[in-house]
C-alpha cells in the first residue's frame, strides 16, 4: 500500500466507527446484542493502529 491508499483507508475505518459508535448507543438505549459491535470496533481499532504505524515509516 503506497501513502495516499494507507489514508483513504484510515479514513474509511474511521467513518466506519463513528457509524458503529452510533448504532452502539442505540442499541444499548434498547438492550440490543452489543457483542458484534463491540468486536468489529476492537478490530477497526487494531487495524487503524496498524495502518498508522505503517504511515509513520
Amino acid at each position: 500500500m503506497n501513502k495516499k491508499e494507507i489514508e483513504y483507508k484510515i479514513m474509511e475505518l474511521k467513518d466506519e466507527y463513528v457509524q458503529l459508535q452510533h448504532n452502539l448507543e442505540k442499541l444499548e438505549y434498547v438492550k440490543g446484542n452489543l457483542d458484534p459491535l463491540e468486536k468489529r470496533i476492537s478490530a477497526i481499532e487494531e487495524e487503524l493502529r496498524t495502518l498508522n504505524q505503517l504511515l509513520r515509516k
